[in-house]
């Protein structure tokens, strides 16, 4: 009865936006439901291969043809018209359902662990359905394995105040990161990058810096609110962000962005390509590969292949320099402050991260070009103006505090999860109704809405 009622109040969620989708998430079920119980039972190792791909092409396709149908569509027909041969066809108005990229992949996980026999396929369509359903991490998740998320629908549940409690603070840190800082972020960031022909170099450098705390607090937000409220009903989902920005190379950066989809990538795509073992070209194959189809999946769009063509050029040298493990413990580990070495190689890196940004959210490839180009242009070394200015010090003043915060809680799943815990109770209430009051004060009066819905 747990498991039903989880079921129908995700659905009802997922409904209230679109009801005419709940059949995607329903057919999807259904099939890799039926293939799971059908691979317990087939021994004959081509007909298990065929019903794996039966998996992949449902799952896949409902994503393709929703996603990159007309991406496709359109590149072909330019194809052809560079080559003087017209083509006529028409896009399709189709409407992205939402949170398809992550339930796709979430059912693929289990499809293909029961396949290589790691996970024993459910007869539990209840729970196999809360699985694929489960409202809070649907439409942008973290991106759960079935061999973690699935076994917890098999027990009973019973309120636990320590992880409601736990749960809750997370929920708060989520609100603050998504409706003060990614929301305040928001504001600028569009400003600047809708109309970035006006600016100085200067100004788009803040505008990208914007935009990078905007996705930050917007998605890792998000993962909070899901993670915490997950743990209100029991559930414990795994870690999607590990402070990301304080990281010291491009490799960890990786180890600690969207964890979920890193790792999902690196199991059921990298490693069966041959990941790192073969020799330098496959290397180098497989390391475009893996962070080409990353860009690919979060959009149709040529400026996402490009983000995650760069991140690979900027991945490479650790990769074959043997560099990429280096950093595995977080920086300064026990201490208060990172040594100069450290605190240089983090603003590299967040330098990096901040250049494939500007591809990530310009509109089109030649938008990213003429945006990095007008920064390396002299105007760089001018004051950066533009309107709201003096609002915009309000922002970076947040931005400043909530990256004390998170420094000083980076060695925990998120930033507030044991700061104050020794505190006397009537400081560390104050603390938490002073972020109440935070979110209240200074989040926007228009809303911004969650960037990954459109993922």
């Amino acid at each position: 009865m747990q498991n039903f009622l989880i079921v129908a109040a995700s659905y009802l969620f997922y409904g209230w936006w679109d009801w005419r989708f709940l059949s995607l998430i329903l057919f999807s079920t259904v099939v890799d439901y039926a293939i799971g119980n059908r691979l317990k039972i087939e021994g004959n190792p081509t007909k298990r291969k065929v019903l794996l791909y039966t998996s992949i092409f449902v799952n896949l396709g409902f994503l393709g043809f929703f996603k990159y149908y007309n991406f496709f569509l359109d590149n072909f027909i330019s194809a052809f018209s560079f080559f003087g041969t017209e083509i006529n066809a028409s896009s399709l108005n189709i409407i992205l359902p939402v949170g398809i990229s992550f339930y796709t992949f979430q059912t693929l996980s289990y499809s293909i662990d029961v396949y290589k026999r790691k996970l024993e396929p459910t007869d539990d369509f209840i729970a196999f359905s809360a699985f694929v359903s489960f409202f809070p991490q649907l439409v942008a998740g973290p991106i759960e394995r079935a061999t973690n998320l699935l076994p917890q629908f098999y027990k009973k549940r019973t309120f636990d105040y320590s992880k409601a409690v736990d749960g809750m603070r997370q929920i708060l840190w989520g609100l603050f990161k998504k409706m003060v800082i990614a929301d305040n972020c928001a504001q600028y960031a569009n400003l600047i990058f809708n109309n970035s022909s006006d600016y100085s170099g200067s100004t788009l450098v803040l505008g990208a810096v914007f935009f990078s705390f905007q996705i930050y607090g917007d998605f890792s937000g998000y993962s909070d609110i899901a993670i915490g409220t997950s743990r209100l009903f029991g559930f414990n989902l795994m870690q999607n962000f590990n402070f990301p920005y304080f990281s010291r190379d491009i490799a960890e950066f990786w180890r600690r962005w969207h964890i979920s989809l890193s790792t999902w990538f690196r199991d059921y795509l990298y490693i069966p390509l041959g990941g790192s073992r073969g020799g330098t070209w496959m290397k180098v194959r497989n390391t475009f590969i893996i962070f080409i189809v990353s860009g690919f999946w979060h959009g149709a769009n040529w400026t996402f292949i490009v983000w995650g063509a760069l991140n690979a050029v900027f991945f490479l040298p650790l990769l074959l320099t043997k560099n990429n493990r280096n950093n595995l413990k977080p920086v300064a580990q026990g201490k208060a402050l990172p040594s100069i070495k450290e605190f240089a190689y983090m603003l590299l890196t967040f330098g990096l991260i901040v250049t494939a940004w500007i591809f990530f959210r310009a509109e089109n490839i030649g938008h990213a070009i003429s945006y990095i180009s007008e920064i390396l242009s002299p105007s760089l070394f001018s004051i950066p103006q533009f309107d709201g200015r003096g609002r915009a010090f309000v922002a970076i003043v947040l931005v400043a505090i909530f990256v004390m915060l998170e420094w000083k809680g980076r060695e925990g799943q998120y930033a507030i999860a044991h700061l104050g815990q020794n505190w006397y109770r009537p400081i560390r209430w104050s603390f938490y109704a002073s972020i109440i009051f935070a979110i209240g004060m200074f989040m926007p009066s228009v809303e911004s809405p969650f960037i990954y819905f459109q993922f």
